[in-house]
């Protein structure tokens, strides 16, 4: 499972023009699900993503997680971080869960962060066409995998 990570001031995700999730200062995650991707892994990159120290502490320094600020969560489904880019000019995603069990392995990530969080996260829709808007704070971007 992989995870992109943006620190963001302000993110919104779409669809169809009309706002479906919009967050404030937090994380906007996009998530990849692969073939061989459990529930176990969503629940190890969730850990790393809450705790993961991406926020400034008042010395400036990237010392506080997106539970030490309080800040929000917006998720949105990514099937093309599951591709292979080592060869060729065209992308392979072989390595990309089936949209099955993508679905299953994202609607439980949701609801997991949701609890981790006590607060409502928001979230796209899975395999819909989406727009997403952000506000990335840094620029700080990271990739994560569980």
């Amino acid at each position: 499972m992989l995870g992109l990570i943006q620190r963001v001031s302000s993110a919104s995700v779409s669809i169809d023009n009309a706002v479906v999730g919009n967050i404030d200062q937090g994380l906007l995650l996009l998530l990849g699900i692969e073939k061989t991707d459990l529930e176990t892994a969503a629940d190890k990159l969730l850990q790393k993503i809450l705790n993961y120290r991406v926020f400034s502490d008042p010395e400036g320094k990237m010392n506080l997680s997106l539970q030490d600020i309080g800040g929000e969560l917006l998720v949105v489904s990514q099937f093309t971080l599951a591709a292979d880019t080592n060869k060729g000019l065209r992308p392979s995603f072989s390595a990309a869960a089936s949209p099955q069990q993508a679905e299953e392995l994202y609607d439980y990530f949701v609801i997991q962060a949701a609890t981790a969080l006590k607060t409502q996260i928001k979230s796209g829709r899975f395999g819909a066409d989406m727009q997403v808007m952000l506000r990335n704070d840094g620029p700080v971007t990271f990739i994560l995998r569980s």
